[in-house]
């Protein structure tokens, strides 16, 4: 039995709150979708007023239930999933502890999981669907003390390979994004590992920048473009199971330059 594709296209955005994920709940609602916000922090009062924003943490699984039981009586369907919302635990992996290494994994790969789950029925019932992974440069190349954001970074790039076959016959599309530096809350508040050095932020957030091909860090606007491309099967209909680096070009550079 064939589902008839709606022109009406409703995005789910988790950590809608942050930088990036502000950044994406405004650039898919300027292009006409409907927007359905998650973050475990309040978003205030200028969402827009034709979407859902709903307060929940995605650590925990019984929320992420009740996240698509309302996104589902809100809309019955979905036509992309973000899975934005992610926590960074900043320390030396002898230090970190087993609590800490799952909450990061909770946070940022058990969510994924569970999340796609659950929008999957929704896709059928748009008739495709869309899945934007928001992995990290730290999946494919990484630093010091950062060991279990990094593994959970990782692991979601290989999830969305794994779901990407799974789910191509069902018009279903699922690709992850690996943003680099980029100006945001999180990335201000790792500048501590002393991986760029002493400083001040700014004076640190100046040589994070001087690593990048580009000379500068990156803004959320920019993340949210490459999220909006991976989700709009006008534009990247092609594209399943891909990683797509946005960082400036700093993993293009030899290490020893």
């Amino acid at each position: 039995m064939s589902v008839e594709r709606t022109s009406e296209r409703i995005v789910l955005i988790t950590g809608a709150a942050g930088g990036i994920g502000r950044a994406a709940v405004n650039l898919f609602t300027e292009n006409g979708w409907r927007v359905v916000g998650v973050d475990r922090a309040p978003y205030g009062d200028q969402f827009p007023v034709n979407g859902l924003f709903i307060q929940a943490d995605i650590a925990n699984p019984e929320d992420i239930a009740t996240i698509f039981e309302h996104t589902r009586a809100f809309t019955g369907r979905l036509t992309a999933l973000v899975n934005n919302a992610a926590v960074q635990i900043a320390k030396p992996l002898l230090d970190t502890t087993i609590d800490e290494w799952d909450a990061v994994m909770a946070s940022n790969l058990r969510s994924a999981f569970i999340s796609i789950k659950l929008a999957y029925p929704l896709f059928l019932s748009a008739g495709r669907g869309a899945v934007v992974n928001v992995s990290s440069v730290h999946a494919v190349a990484t630093s010091k003390n950062i060991a279990a954001y990094a593994a959970s970074k990782g692991g979601l790039l290989a999830l969305t390979r794994a779901t990407a076959i799974e789910f191509a016959r069902e018009n279903i599309r699922v690709n992850a994004i690996l943003p680099g530096a980029v100006d945001t809350p999180m990335l201000r508040a790792g500048l501590n590992r002393g991986h760029v050095g002493e400083g001040s932020i700014q004076q640190r957030l100046d040589n994070l920048a001087f690593r990048t091909v580009n000379g500068r860090v990156g803004t959320p606007e920019e993340i949210a473009h490459a999220i909006y491309f991976l989700a709009d099967d006008n534009q990247s209909s092609f594209m399943t199971g891909q990683a797509l680096i946005v960082d400036g070009g700093a993993t293009a550079r030899l290490s020893t330059e």
